[in-house]
């Protein structure tokens, strides 16, 4: 469990710094725990995983006054936990639902127990995001995803990856962008 945090931590540091998020800002965490444990993915959750997880990723996020959201399963239609002042704050619809190890996954029912005041969204759109286990997190992502290389590759046997998102570039020839 110390090496899963310790990547987690430094994995959500990194993109962090690469994704430049700042307050207020969400990043979106999906999280197989069954591929962690080196299972296929939804055939064996491991709480224990999820609780380490998400701890890590708060440790991280919520002193820089980052939201962490955390995707759910297929069983909850991925639908999202965050804090409810993420959700009130971006104008997104809460769910009544709540995440449970088989019915939403073992890192969302962590994330719930562990977030401040939680709540579920249907859907979120946020600034960046991790996926530990190839759980496709794009959904919920704003609409220019920008793939990020980072160092951690692997958490434990789950494969990772992530992604930043920036504005739109709109206006065709003539226009001129902020970079």
């Amino acid at each position: 469990m110390e090496e899963i945090r310790k990547a987690v931590c430094e994995a959500v540091e990194a993109l962090v710094d690469a994704a430049a998020l700042t307050e207020k800002q969400i990043m979106i965490l999906g999280c197989s725990t069954s591929e962690v444990a080196g299972s296929k993915i939804g055939k064996g959750s491991v709480y224990e995983i999820g609780e380490t997880i998400i701890r890590a990723a708060l440790s991280v996020l919520s002193p820089r006054g980052i939201y962490l959201a955390v995707g759910c399963c297929e069983h909850l239609n991925r639908a999202v936990c965050m804090p409810r002042e993420a959700a009130e704050k971006y104008g997104f619809e809460i769910v009544s639902v709540l995440p449970a190890i088989h019915a939403g996954g073992s890192a969302a029912t962590a994330a719930y127990k562990y977030m401040d005041n939680p709540c579920m969204v249907e859907f979120a759109r946020c600034h960046a995001g991790m996926d530990i286990g190839d759980t496709f997190i794009g959904m919920h992502l704003r609409h220019v995803a920008v793939p990020v290389r980072l160092p951690i590759h692997e958490i434990g046997c789950a494969h990772v990856t992530y992604a930043k998102t920036r504005p739109k570039y709109i206006g065709g020839c003539r226009a001129i962008y902020e970079v």
